[in-house]
């Protein structure tokens, strides 16, 4: 036998005879149940199991940002047949709404789940990759974060505080506001008591309005007591079950502070690098599904809402065009200013700008002009 020739089909019947026998020797030995495991060759489950427990600085109960968070977990927690399990608390439950990051960067809760702008405090670049006043619709963000060097520029901007940032939600523009009494010129800014985050507030200040910062969760009562006289926080259908209407009357519009706005999934560093490869792509995949989810919501949800405002006696308005101009140059000066004392802040900022110089050709040729 050792000096015949094998011929090629002898081989190879025995190479599929022998992969058939491995292949149904280790269905023989799997246990009952695991057939949906992915299992390594050494039998080892390659989804490793964690159970995590994250805060958002949204209330669970309001609509699109609200329930993102929710439901990324509920999308992990299918995807790994449980092994992923993510409980996701409410804000303050756990840690203060505003103190997120720094718990993350602590250890203090697993993962959380927020608007960067909140950070503008400590980390002044923070609000370019959570909302940026008269800059990105949602589109041009979503495409600079994936594919104009932005998720790395947001990965390197978070890593010095020992935390990773995974866009998880994009949302449309906001309202301008809800105020007592109308808004016809900038001089109608000037004392104004009014909550408003990110640069939005700064470009605010800039214009003479008293500028405070409070979560969303407090604002209604500030805005009944009349500790303050205006406030913006989110897009109608939020605003609306927080409340707002009932005791500001006048909304305007567009919301040129927010043209778009994200919510990030925060991790540890240290513990994002430790997780499996495989781990680290569910999460991001989850959050990207998430994306695309947040963004059709918050789209989907507006019209029936600001149909039913004339109903409730709330008068819709937009901004007049000298008082956006204001806005508008305002907004320039504090980015060029806060862009000089912040190299960070200066590099997201040029990477912005330099992306929707290119992105605007192909947004003026490509769409239709918004009053066609």
């Amino acid at each position: 036998m050792s000096e015949r020739q094998v011929s090629p089909r002898v081989l190879l019947i025995a190479v599929i005879t022998a992969l058939s026998v491995g292949i149904l020797a280790s269905l023989a030995i799997r246990p009952p149940g695991q057939g949906s495991q992915a299992l390594t060759t050494s039998g080892e489950q390659r989804i490793e199991n964690l159970n995590w427990r994250a805060t958002s600085s949204f209330t669970s109960t309001l609509p699109i940002i609200g329930v993102a968070a929710g439901r990324v977990a509920d999308d992990l927690r299918a995807m790994t047949d449980g092994a992923i399990n993510i409980t996701v608390f409410d804000p303050g439950a756990i840690v203060p709404a505003l103190e997120i990051t720094e718990s993350v960067k602590e250890k203090k809760i697993d993962v959380g789940f927020q608007w960067l702008g909140y950070d503008q405090g400590r980390i002044p670049a923070s609000t370019l990759i959570a909302a940026v006043p008269f800059s990105m619709e949602p589109p041009e963000f979503i495409a600079w974060w994936y594919f104009g060097g932005g998720q790395e520029l947001g990965e390197a901007l978070y890593a010095p505080h020992q935390v990773m940032p995974i866009l998880c939600s994009v949302t449309g523009p906001e309202t301008a506001g809800w105020f007592r009494r109308p808004i016809t010129s900038a001089d109608d800014l000037i004392g104004l008591k009014i909550r408003f985050a990110g640069l939005g507030g700064k470009v605010m200040q800039r214009l003479g309005a008293s500028v405070t910062m409070i979560p969303g969760g407090e604002i209604f009562q500030a805005l009944e007591k009349g500790a303050i006289d205006a406030t913006e926080f989110s897009q109608p259908v939020i605003d609306e079950l927080l409340g707002f209407s009932r005791v500001a009357k006048y909304n305007y519009f567009p919301g040129w502070h927010q043209t778009f706005s994200t919510a990030h999934m925060q991790i540890n560093l240290s513990v994002w690098q430790n997780l499996r490869q495989s781990t680290r792509a569910l999460i991001r995949v989850a959050c990207k599904a998430s994306v695309t989810r947040s963004i059709a919501e918050s789209e989907a949800l507006q019209g029936p809402v600001l149909k039913n405002f004339e109903s409730q006696g709330v008068i819709t308005n937009t901004l007049p065009q000298p008082l956006l101009q204001e806005l508008r140059s305002a907004a320039q000066q504090v980015l060029d200013e806060e862009a000089e004392k912040n190299p960070q802040f200066a590099q997201l900022l040029e990477s912005q700008r330099a992306f929707s110089a290119t992105y605007r050709r192909w947004k003026k040729l490509g769409y239709l002009p918004q009053d066609f």
